[in-house]
């Protein structure tokens, strides 16, 4: 979609909602990794009660990072600034997992015109209603070698600096990193284009995730209303829930009782 078109559609005010949400999101991720990381010390038996708590939030606020980063894909974060735009989904996507902007956005234009077909990167034909050898598919497909020689000299870098203590690296940046792109797949790729007995609406091949929006929050950042997605991408993460609510009223407008 051209700048022109999402600057129609994206206000100011949205634009700078969605900064203030995309910082707190980056912020409060940096704020998680480093104290966990650096700052804490684990050895206090009772501060391990507290770990699977950190992994918890450091795996959805890793969720939220690729979801900030997914929406400047689509130009809807800050269209009116297009190199800020940019460059906070490079930001994202590289403390994320080390991985490439250039062909992360490729690859989910890619998707969007041919969801649900042998075009589509994010597809397995072969296992569409299969979960773990599309998501492995899926994985290999994003985690090359590129992403691998990142991410080796991250360790060898946080090896260096931390010594013994660098199995927090392990548990406070990759095991959530890990969890949350199986729950970014399950959520925003598998269940919303997954093929089952009952069909497509339209050429999007998605389905919402039928959700409330607080559950739609924890587990995706609404990403989960996919069908919305894919009908209007330039409507940030934030506002799908009440775009999915209009949409839906539209359809199923109510009735006045007489």
């Amino acid at each position: 979609m051209a700048t022109s078109t999402i600057d129609s559609r994206v206000s100011s005010a949205t634009t700078v909602v969605g900064l203030v949400f995309a910082s707190l999101v980056i912020g409060t991720w940096l704020a998680v990794h480093v104290g966990a990381i650096f700052l804490v010390d684990w050895a206090a038996t009772w501060l391990w009660l507290a770990a699977p708590v950190v992994v918890a939030l450091q795996c959805w606020l890793s969720v939220g990072l690729f979801i900030v980063a997914h929406d400047t894909m689509h130009g809807s974060l800050a269209p009116q600034h297009p190199w800020l735009n940019r460059a906070i989904g490079c930001f994202c996507v590289f403390i994320y997992a080390g991985f490439s902007y250039n062909k992360l956005y490729e690859n989910h234009h890619a998707h969007h015109r041919n969801a649900g077909t042998a075009d589509d990167p994010d597809f397995d034909i072969d296992h569409s209603s299969s979960f773990w050898p599309w998501y492995f598919k899926f994985f290999r497909h994003y985690f090359g070698w590129r992403e691998f020689g990142m991410l080796t000299v991250a360790v060898v870098i946080y090896l260096f600096i931390l010594r013994e203590r660098f199995p927090t690296m392990l548990v406070f940046w990759a095991l959530p990193a890990l969890l949350s792109s199986v729950q970014l797949f399950y959520f925003g790729t598998y269940r919303p284009h997954r093929v089952d007995d009952i069909p497509f609406d339209d050429r999007h091949c998605a389905r919402s995730n039928d959700l409330s929006h607080f559950i739609s929050l924890l587990t995706c950042f609404h990403f989960g209303y996919h069908h919305e997605h894919h009908d209007a991408p330039w409507v940030s993460w934030w506002k799908l829930p009440a775009h999915r609510r209009s949409t839906i009223n539209l359809q199923y407008p109510k009735v006045e009782n007489e």
